[in-house]
């Protein structure tokens, strides 16, 4: 089967990830563990998948989840962009996994307003 060119490659979408984990720079947070909110768009070939029904055939996102919460919860970063990074990190070892964009988003960051998160879109090496 000829590859994806990676802008055509179909998506899997983790959203509203909600977990607790030690991050930001004031002396508060690096003590009080915070809400974060993740959203996960992991990205591959999915066509073999559709075919087979066979869940050897594409990424399993049960796992990404189980990874993505025990690496976050388990954490204590200074900054939002680092978590961001890890998690990204974590998805792309995942099998199948070519792409990922991660939205992390702490709720209380900021007076007035409902959320403040970061975005960063990762590739891995073409499989």
């Amino acid at each position: 089967m000829d590859e994806k060119p990676a802008d055509q490659l179909d998506k899997i979408h983790i959203r509203d990830l909600r977990a607790r984990c030690l991050v930001g720079i004031n002396p508060n947070e690096r003590v009080n563990k915070q809400d974060v909110v993740v959203n996960i768009t992991l990205q591959a070939d999915l066509r073999k998948a559709g075919r087979s029904d066979d869940i050897a055939d594409t990424v399993d996102y049960k796992a990404v989840k189980q990874t993505v919460l025990a690496l976050v919860e388990g954490s204590s970063f200074l900054l939002v962009e680092r978590l961001a990074e890890a998690i990204a990190g974590a998805c792309l070892a995942q099998a199948g996994v070519r792409r990922v964009r991660v939205l992390v988003e702490k709720p209380a960051a900021l007076r007035f307003a409902r959320t403040v998160g970061v975005e960063i879109v990762r590739e891995g090496p073409a499989t």
